[in-house]
């Protein structure tokens, strides 16, 4: 019967119900340790001049709130900026001064987190444990005491790219589209020091958003556990993003973790040719914010909570995510995939998964798919929690 009900959600068949501490799944839930390596919730706010320690509803994925609604131990906060920016290590000094303000506001809910010892306090004093990720490393200037000192603030993952290639690394979106590429693929000399590095200091190093062979540089070099924080599988949705089959089993050799994506164009194949049809529907308004110098996400954000319907209805199954799941854990185990959902950097997340406050929607289709209480414990978090150990200098 739990697999018929879980079939027909999925389907958007059935409704799905209201969130009680009665049901079963939800015991699990707040048993384990959950943790989201990736959200955005600091980009989306601050330009509009909110604060996530507030009531973000209907203008956000995320709140603090929300955040113990859907029982998350530890979330770590993407720091981000274009890789076009200018000066983008101030940038992401400011998102850091944000979330330390954030957290010393408030210090009976929340607590940064920069170690296993404090990542432990904050799960005995059941506070939302705060972590930093640095989402491109444009944003170190190609400067290894700007990556020293991210790390001293407590940054404990770099994505080695964001869609931009560094001048020492190349990215997925340009190793794939050769027009736009003006270096050889992969990691260059500095390269190499930065991923050295960052295994001297015990500071994660993050391959979602790479090319191919800088993925490939990393994995050859690397003395440490990786992480990709937030990506896919490309067998199930073939985009730059998403990761292929060997570089899954490379992960999993290296004794990394895979932290699926919720993104709805990296788990739906049909969903990139959907979006461009609704965007086109909407040409002429679409056109006017390019001419205004709006970028690309930002207008693709813009039409989507303008004409929210038809964008609700473009969005994956809630069943994609446990597909995702499903297909790295039958190739390489189930040590090798996390969470790492990108809410508040996303468009268009699955059915049901509105924001963060819907996380127990997780545990209960992955026990609906047959999985063991300890497995789904290894999947929402215990297997991070390895791997920053495994960093540990």
């Amino acid at each position: 019967m739990r697999f018929i009900v879980s079939f027909l959600i999925s389907m958007g068949l059935l409704s799905v119900p209201t969130l009680t501490f009665a049901q079963p799944y939800i015991k699990l839930h707040r048993k384990a340790v959950l943790i989201d390596t990736h959200n955005d919730v600091l980009e989306k706010a601050m330009p509009k001049g909110l604060s996530f320690d507030h009531d973000l509803k209907g203008k956000t994925q995320s709140d603090l709130t929300r955040f113990g609604e859907g029982g998350m131990d530890i979330q770590i906060f993407s720091i981000w900026c274009d890789g076009n920016d200018k000066l983008p290590f101030g940038i992401a000094n400011r998102q850091i001064d944000t979330l330390y303000t954030t957290a010393a506001r408030n210090k009976d809910r929340m607590l940064m987190v920069t170690s296993p010892a404090s990542l432990r306090q904050a799960l005995r004093q059941k506070k939302l444990g705060a972590m930093i990720g640095v989402e491109g490393g444009h944003m170190i200037e190609n400067d290894l005491a700007k990556l020293q000192a991210l790390f001293d603030r407590g940054a404990r993952y770099l994505t080695l790219t964001h869609n931009v290639s560094t001048p020492w690394a190349t990215s997925a979106w340009e190793e794939t589209h050769d027009s736009l590429l003006h270096q050889p693929k992969g990691l260059n000399d500095l390269g190499r020091k930065v991923v050295e590095k960052m295994n001297q200091l015990g500071m994660l190093v993050d391959v979602s958003h790479v090319g191919e062979q800088t993925f490939y540089d990393i994995i050859k070099l690397t003395s440490k556990p990786i992480i990709a924080s937030h990506s896919s599988v490309y067998q199930i949705c073939p985009v730059p993003r998403n990761l292929k089959d060997e570089q899954i089993k490379a992960i999993a050799k290296n004794g990394g973790v895979i932290h699926i994506n919720f993104y709805s164009g990296f788990l739906d194949s049909t969903y990139d040719k959907r979006k461009n049809a609704f965007i086109q529907s909407h040409k002429a308004e679409a056109d006017s914010l390019k001419l205004a110098d709006m970028p690309g996400y930002r207008m693709e954000e813009y039409i989507a909570e303008k004409y929210a319907a038809e964008a609700d209805a473009l969005r994956a199954p809630l069943s994609a995510v446990i597909d995702h799941i499903d297909y790295i854990v039958k190739l390489v185990g189930i040590n090798h995939v996390g969470i790492g959902s990108d809410f508040d950097g996303i468009e268009s997340s699955p059915r049901y998964l509105d924001g963060v406050q819907d996380f127990p929607i997780i545990t209960r289709e992955l026990l609906a798919r047959g999985y063991r209480k300890k497995d789904i414990q290894k999947i929402l978090g215990a297997n991070f929690i390895r791997v920053f150990k495994a960093n540990m200098p």
